[in-house]
């Protein structure tokens, strides 16, 4: 089982990798950039429920207070992305929104990195 969750977690990284090329595309003038992001923050949500299934599969001693703070903020990168893409579909563009979702996405990055729990 190692090996899927090693692929989901680079999955995930993937993700996130997504959505700041996403935000990085609209910066920089793209209109599709909207839809890489919007689908990244998505796919990074499903992956990451995914991989603490497989976790708790394996029986791995995990930090639900963690993964709730993960949790937490990965819905509000989703949430950041879906109206920044529902106003851009209406014609007003909402870049404080987009950034939400970027800054969202590393700050789920730093949880993980920098969130440790000593035995």
């Amino acid at each position: 089982m190692g090996p899927v969750i090693g692929i989901f977690v680079v999955l995930h990284f993937l993700g996130m990798a997504a959505i700041l090329g996403g935000w990085l595309a609209l910066r920089l003038g793209a209109t599709k950039g909207i839809t890489v992001l919007v689908w990244a923050a998505r796919a990074q949500l499903l992956i990451g429920l995914a991989l603490v299934a497989l976790l708790e599969i394996v029986s791995a001693d995990l930090n639900m207070a963690k993964i709730a703070v993960k949790l937490v903020v990965a819905l509000a990168a989703v949430a950041c992305a879906e109206i920044a893409n529902v106003r851009q579909g209406k014609g007003t563009p909402a870049p404080r929104l987009v950034d939400l979702a970027a800054v969202f996405a590393v700050l789920n990055v730093l949880v993980a990195v920098m969130w440790r729990t000593e035995s």
